[in-house]
């Protein structure tokens, strides 16, 4: 899932939408589930971006030919919105919704809104996840609302003909050890901008910020649920480094998952991308004729996780036992390796990190890299955060703030002060 979620999210966040016409939306475009007259079962599932599940459908449509698979696809933000409105006004969800990890604690707090996967076995499935995943998507209750997907993790992705014309290393293991730190990743920016390539050193501060954000012990909730944005150290020290790298003129400036973001892929606007690992795919979408001029590298600071969903039956589905049937089935050790293999969508199951289909996999479009090695390792050292009902929200306003800078119509200190009054109402 091209997940960028966040941000794309967040550029229609941005722009606001009232309640009433997300209800309005909800019943105009929401779709139920429904059997046809031969005694087929239409199943729905609702997604954002590409999940690579489209030959996995007709896959489990031969296997299973009483049932009919209907994918519905919508931007982030609207997904995660509407979603939220169909369960307001009691209809219109599909059988099956994706949510993204950013989300799914606002969820979890609706239990009685979701079938508890529990009653239908899931229970004695948990040992395929990673815990911290397993328990992202529980409510406090105890009733397990989704089975994970993936987990992101963190690396970059960069351009190694821009690297060379800049005086670089190429040569991935070398380019890891020029950028143990965030800071050292900001030193080599200003270098590669001094050489004047016509392309930036990054995409986005809003994506290097993420990247930085998911590393921290602590992100915008503390361990006993509290919004601590304006009291964490190190969410101010996230955007600090983020501003001085936006004031040396690393950032091409362009909003994630915008049209301009793609045109900067195709175009060589930017020499590194923050990526976790479903953010390869999204390159490759977008970047097609590059191909073999991309590598990945180690993030700097260590691991993190950005990104990864979870597959849920919300209590309207008609047939909610054929629905975690196929979302058991999707989330299955076999389908999450052929998925990671088609869009990099990295699984969260940890028996996988030492299957060779799994750890031995290179990507030729990213030079042969050792993605399987690379991302497995990631993954397991992870330390994951505790997320809030807002977690979206804020991810949000971050990326507002971030890009009122990089748009000269705020500067960085009266950008931080509106960002800490949008968390404080965020928070009331």
């Amino acid at each position: 899932m091209h997940r960028r979620t966040l941000a794309e999210a967040m550029g229609a966040k941005g722009r606001g939408i009232a309640v009433a016409a997300l209800v309005m939306s909800a019943l105009a475009t929401g779709c139920t589930s429904g059997g046809g007259g031969d005694g087929t079962i239409k199943l729905t599932i609702g997604v954002f971006g590409d999940f690579g599940y489209h030959d996995l459908y007709r896959k489990y449509e031969a296997e299973h030919p009483n049932i009919e698979i209907v994918e519905h696809v919508t931007a982030f933000a609207d997904h995660h919105n509407n979603l939220a409105a169909h369960l307001g006004t009691g209809t219109g969800a599909d059988d099956i919704e994706s949510i993204e990890t950013s989300y799914i604690a606002r969820f979890t707090a609706q239990p009685g809104r979701f079938v508890d996967l529990n009653q239908y076995g899931a229970g004695r499935l948990m040992g395929r996840w990673l815990p911290w995943k397993w328990q992202q998507s529980l409510s406090r209750d105890g009733h397990q609302i989704g089975l994970g997907t993936d987990i992101g993790g963190l690396a970059i992705c960069y351009r190694t003909d821009l690297f060379r014309r800049a005086g670089l290393p190429t040569d991935r293991e070398r380019v890891s050890a020029l950028w143990p730190d965030w800071p050292a990743y900001v030193r080599l920016g200003q270098q590669f901008e001094a050489r004047r390539l016509g392309a930036h050193w990054f995409d986005s501060g809003s994506n290097i910020f993420n990247a930085i954000i998911a590393q921290a012990e602590t992100g915008y909730y503390d361990a006993d649920g509290k919004i601590v944005v304006g009291t964490n150290p190190a969410v101010r020290d996230a955007w600090d480094i983020t501003m001085r790298a936006v004031a040396a003129g690393e950032s091409a400036r362009l909003t994630a998952f915008s049209n301009e973001w793609n045109t900067g892929f195709q175009k060589s606007q930017f020499a590194t991308v923050t990526c976790p690992a479903w953010m390869m795919g999204y390159i490759q979408d977008q970047a097609k004729s590059s191909a073999g001029r991309w590598d990945i590298a180690t993030i700097p600071g260590g691991s993190g996780n950005w990104g990864g969903s979870f597959l849920t039956v919300p209590k309207q589905s008609k047939h909610p036992r054929e629905a975690y049937d196929l979302a058991a089935w999707l989330t299955a050790p076999a389908q999450q390796i052929f998925v990671f293999k088609q869009t990099g969508n990295l699984p969260s199951q940890p028996q996988l990190y030492s299957d060779p289909a799994v750890v031995n996999f290179k990507n030729p479009f990213f030079s042969n890299a050792p993605v399987g090695q690379i991302f497995t390792t990631s993954a397991r050292e992870v330390q994951p955060q505790h997320h809030g009902p807002r977690t979206g929200d804020i991810t949000l306003a971050f990326l507002n703030a971030i890009g009122r800078v990089e748009q000269s119509r705020q500067d960085a200190a009266a950008s931080w002060a509106q960002l800490l009054d949008d968390v404080d109402r965020l928070a009331q």
